[in-house]
């Protein structure tokens, strides 16, 4: 594997992910991020077990290939290349993952691929769209509110479900932490009617709320009973 990719493409690709990843993993390979390289496009992929985020980012790949590399410590490193360097990656027969900016030179040990977990989306036979803005306005308006306390698991997140005010369905969000409630509502989007009520988890709200912050346009949502 080989390629060479833009600082500052890097580390927003490589933010997103990383923050996904625990700082102590007792199960070593969750401390890594898998690194594919292909069709001129670089894609990093973390997880913690409970939250799966894949990102791309264009690259320019002279050999497509795959590893793992430690997250933390790959995001610390781009994040201190001076900006508009260019990066080069690449795994070495040895097994390394050597990265290359300048006069700068890093080697970082890997695991098998083989080893990294593989959660898979499933069936998810609910799908719908809807304006970026619609979602981040459910999020930022209700987030506040979800409980901290870890015995009440079920307050720990945002419950999204269908609802209906004044003879119309509405995409409404709940949360509260026993004290106070928080809920916010937009219109239901199209396809969105007959969809199980979830729980969104703090954490996947937090991730969620970075992405959604730059983002424009419309975002895909796919939802099973149990994902």
């Amino acid at each position: 594997m080989k390629l060479t990719i833009e600082r500052a493409a890097l580390l927003k690709c490589l933010g997103h992910v990383q923050s996904v990843v625990e700082r102590r993993n007792t199960i070593p390979i969750l401390s890594n991020v898998k690194i594919e390289a292909g069709d001129g496009k670089l894609a990093l992929n973390a997880t913690d077990m409970d939250l799966d985020i894949v990102e791309g980012v264009a690259a320019d790949v002279a050999e497509a290939g795959a590893t793992t590399a430690p997250a933390h410590t790959l995001y610390d490193i781009v994040r201190k290349l001076p900006e508009g360097a260019q990066v080069v990656m690449e795994k070495e027969s040895g097994g390394q993952l050597v990265l290359k900016a300048g006069r700068s030179r890093f080697a970082l040990s890997c695991l098998p691929t083989e080893d990294f977990p593989v959660l898979g989306s499933g069936e998810l036979p609910h799908q719908f769209k809807m304006p970026v803005h619609d979602l981040k306005t459910l999020l930022d308006r209700t987030r506040f509110a979800i409980s901290t306390e870890e015995t009440r698991y079920y307050l720990n997140g945002i419950y999204l479900h269908v609802a209906e005010r004044d003879g119309t369905k509405v995409l409404r969000a709940v949360a509260t932490d026993g004290h106070r409630l928080a809920s916010a509502e937009v219109p239901l989007p199209d396809g969105a009617d007959g969809i199980p009520g979830v729980i969104l988890p703090r954490k996947v709200v937090t991730e969620l709320g970075k992405l959604i912050d730059e983002s424009v346009g419309e975002v895909f949502v796919g939802l099973s009973e149990t994902k």
